[in-house]
């Protein structure tokens, strides 16, 4: 695709260009927001059906101080420019992005996403930017979510196992 890049990670400074030369492609753009540590089989499915909503899907990562303080001491396991590099390099991913605030809504704010992805443990109502995306004419999708695998799980069995 000529105008833009794939598999990136981006500054949110450069996201808006980034989301306007896809448009100007022609292409829709899915977001989808979380930490991501550990990357497991459960993550890659959701990012799958998250890609398949959209023709580009951005990812946009929790900060290390954020995933800190989602999850507690002791996380992440893996830094923010390994979880982005990870990430980025999965072949549903388009672009990636970091943002430390509590929520993604400045990140999707900036990128103006067609499609709003989220695990179906949440609600449409409790889906940050789920109002703003619908204001603008995007659409929300929720993906269901693989049984039995979970970052905290791997990490509770990591523990136990020593």
């Amino acid at each position: 695709m000529s105008g833009y890049a794939r598999g990136v990670v981006l500054d949110r400074s450069d996201l808006a260009a980034w989301g306007d030369a896809v448009r100007a492609a022609g292409r829709t753009i899915g977001f989808t927001n979380g930490c991501f540590d550990l990357v497991h089989v459960g993550h890659l499915a959701s990012l799958r059906q998250a890609a398949e909503a959209a023709d580009e899907l951005v990812v946009a990562l929790n900060t290390d101080l954020s995933v800190r303080d989602l999850k507690g001491p002791g996380r992440p396991i893996l830094p923010e420019a390994d979880r982005a590099a990870l990430i980025a390099a999965l072949r549903p991913v388009s672009a990636v992005t970091m943002f430390a605030e509590p929520t993604p809504l400045e990140t999707i704010l900036t990128l103006r996403p067609h499609v709003l992805v989220k695990g179906s443990e949440y609600t449409e109502d409790a889906i940050v930017g789920a109002p703003e995306v619908r204001s603008w004419g995007g659409r929300i999708v929720r993906v269901p979510m693989v049984p039995g695998w979970s970052t905290s799980q791997i990490i509770a069995s990591i523990r136990d196992a020593d």
